[in-house]
């Protein structure tokens, strides 16, 4: 095969280069090559970051230019070179090429890492062959290692968030699962809803606020979200609640949401706990109930320490009493002190209720003597925030 390339590289480097690619992969997989060192050969012998993601067996690796595996990156881009690993399923093999076309090549690639030349650039020959090559191979030990990862089964998704289960018993429930012990996931409380997991790599932004595809799974559970409930196995989950609707791209239902805190797979009852208690923290996000629709309990810092002290349906402090005969007088008060409490500005505050700033004094001045302290100096900023906080932790 070498010196096939090196006859067809006097007369053809691209046809030479395209040997020398399938040389390469072959020899990767008869020595049985796992999906990383797949990946990594691609993103070595390509000059760019390589990415695989197959959403069926909940599979990411991203790998770059260096051989160095750093799995966040950006959305895929429709523009860039790709290859499906299978007809049928939406698993791909990227080449994160930006501003090339498909089959493009990068004249970067590394010959002492895969024993070739450097790749000629002329590329759309030589990127199709890479990438025919390295999705056949890596489909090939997809199949052999993770098969097809069982459907979302509610059962095992329970086990892996109750504290109680065994050890042992939440790592098979991870790996029927097709979930990496050792990677990070999520736990996620929708109201009314059944819990998710989410595995995989999760962007800085959230899984919540992202709009584009994304590197993760989105697993369902059965067990009670309710704020402040029990997890315990409920069997009705309202179905049309799980279909009124999902956030763009993210496989997560529209409702309120509370997500915890990125851990290891079989930290997830740690993960769910918090995220029940971010579940409490968040409003309708209407004009009587403004506030978050989704909170991650990560950002809570101390707050959360709120959640202890304000039980659901408990008598709520006088505070949120002054905040609740307030707000039967002046409907707009709710929102116009949460915009006052979440915005760095009184004249952003205005802005985000489109109030003339004047007018916003008038009320805040009205809001001051309903309430019977002040909220526009940062010791009554900071009581009206807890305030504001303790309504949300008092509901039943």
């Amino acid at each position: 095969m070498k010196e096939l390339a090196g006859r067809l590289t006097a007369l053809d480097p691209d046809a030479g280069a395209a040997v020398r690619v399938i040389a390469y992969f072959d020899r990767l997989a008869e020595s049985r090559a796992g999906v990383e060192a797949l990946v990594r050969g691609a993103a070595v012998l390509a000059g760019c970051p390589a990415r695989l993601v197959d959403p069926d067996r909940r599979v990411h690796v991203r790998v770059e230019a260096d051989g160095i595996r750093r799995d966040a990156g950006p959305p895929p881009d429709p523009a860039w070179p790709s290859a499906p690993l299978d007809p049928e399923g939406a698993g791909a093999l990227w080449l994160e090429r930006a501003g090339a076309g498909p089959g493009a090549v990068s004249t970067r690639a590394e010959p002492t890492r895969v024993g070739t030349e450097p790749l000629a650039a002329a590329p759309s020959v030589v990127d199709a062959v890479l990438l025919e090559r390295a999705a056949g191979a890596l489909r090939v030990v997809l199949d052999r290692t993770r098969g097809r990862a069982p459907a979302d089964d509610p059962a095992l998704v329970e086990t892996l968030l109750d504290a109680t289960a065994p050890e042992q018993a939440r790592v098979h429930a991870a790996r029927r699962l097709g979930l990496d012990p050792a990677s990070p996931a999520r736990a996620v409380a929708p109201l009314n809803g059944r819990p998710r997991v989410i595995s995989g790599v999760v962007p800085p932004g959230g899984p919540a606020r992202a709009d584009a595809a994304l590197p993760f799974s989105v697993l369902r559970g059965t067990v009670d979200a309710g704020p402040g409930g029990a997890p315990a196995r409920t069997e009705g989950a309202d179905p049309a609640a799980e279909q009124a609707g999902t956030r763009s791209g993210t496989g997560l239902p529209a409702a309120r949401l509370g997500i915890g805190p990125a851990v290891p797979v079989l930290e997830l009852p740690r993960s769910w706990a918090e995220a029940r208690t971010a579940l409490r923290f968040t409003a309708e996000g209407t004009a009587q109930d403004p506030g978050p629709r989704v909170v991650y309990a990560d950002e809570l810092g101390g707050i959360a320490l709120l959640a202890d002290l304000v039980a659901p349906g408990s008598e709520p402090p006088p505070d949120v009493r002054a905040l609740e005969t307030a707000a039967a007088t002046a409907p707009w008060l709710p929102a116009t002190l949460h915009a006052v409490a979440s915005t760095a500005s009184l004249r952003a505050a205005a802005a985000g209720i489109n109030l003339h700033h004047s007018t916003l004094q008038d009320r805040l001045t009205h809001a001051e003597h309903l309430l019977g302290w002040p909220i526009r100096t940062p010791q009554g900023r900071l009581r009206l925030q807890l305030a504001l906080a303790m309504r949300r932790l008092a509901r039943p």
